[in-house]
């Protein structure tokens, strides 16, 4: 008896308007997430594994068995430039799904980093390479790399569901996921949230002198 397997989506999803991502990208997540009613945060231990690294780009999603990263070799063939390869790892911290080799192939394919529900190595040299990568742990240990996985398919990523195309933004807080279909009324709610603490610290600040 053969047993049934989920099938790949076509990983020729429908992306956000750049110009969208570019918005979303001068927010940040903390005011995203107020504007989302405090949803669509990711866990809070998956942070940025190098300081100062910034995330936006639409989710190319990988569900992959802890710990191995098979589906994020494939995924480097598939996604397009500004990308943002999303990684459903199980949480799993004992293995680094990537490193400085995977890092590089994804500088050379101009993809805007990795969101990963498990763990990288290599983080200085991936600072110094400027690539943006969120993980939930750090760990020299290598990958496993025999599959199974399953790329553009809906994926939960730190506590959150995720779908191809979905805008996903990073910063020194942590990790936010947009719906695709949400983006404009998300940006809107967002810089308004954005303006309000900027005129109430001022006026903090104000009152100091």
């Amino acid at each position: 008896m053969t047993t049934p397997v989920l099938e790949d989506i076509d990983a020729n999803f429908v992306r956000p308007d750049p110009e969208m991502i570019r918005r979303l990208a001068k927010l940040p997540a903390a005011n995203i997430g107020d504007a989302m009613d405090r949803l669509g945060i990711a866990d809070s231990a998956i942070q940025a594994i190098w300081p100062g690294a910034r995330l936006a780009g639409p989710a190319f999603t990988v569900w992959t068995r802890p710990g191995d990263n098979q589906g994020i070799h494939r995924a480097l063939q598939l996604a397009r430039a500004g990308d943002v390869i999303v990684v459903s790892g199980g949480g799993d911290e004992s293995r680094a799904l990537l490193g400085e080799l995977i890092g590089e192939r994804a500088i050379n394919l101009g993809l805007a980093g990795f969101a990963l529900d498990g763990a990288a190595r290599d983080a200085e040299a991936l600072r110094e390479i400027g690539l943006p990568v969120f993980a939930r742990a750090i760990t020299p240990a290598g990958p496993y790399k025999n599959g199974p996985s399953r790329l553009g398919t809906p994926i939960s990523f730190g506590g959150i569901p995720v779908l191809p195309g979905d805008i996903i933004i990073g910063d020194s807080d942590g990790v936010v996921v947009i719906p695709r279909e949400q983006a404009i009324a998300v940006a809107e709610a967002a810089e308004a949230v954005f303006a309000d603490e900027t005129t109430r610290r001022a006026a903090i600040i104000a009152d100091r002198h």
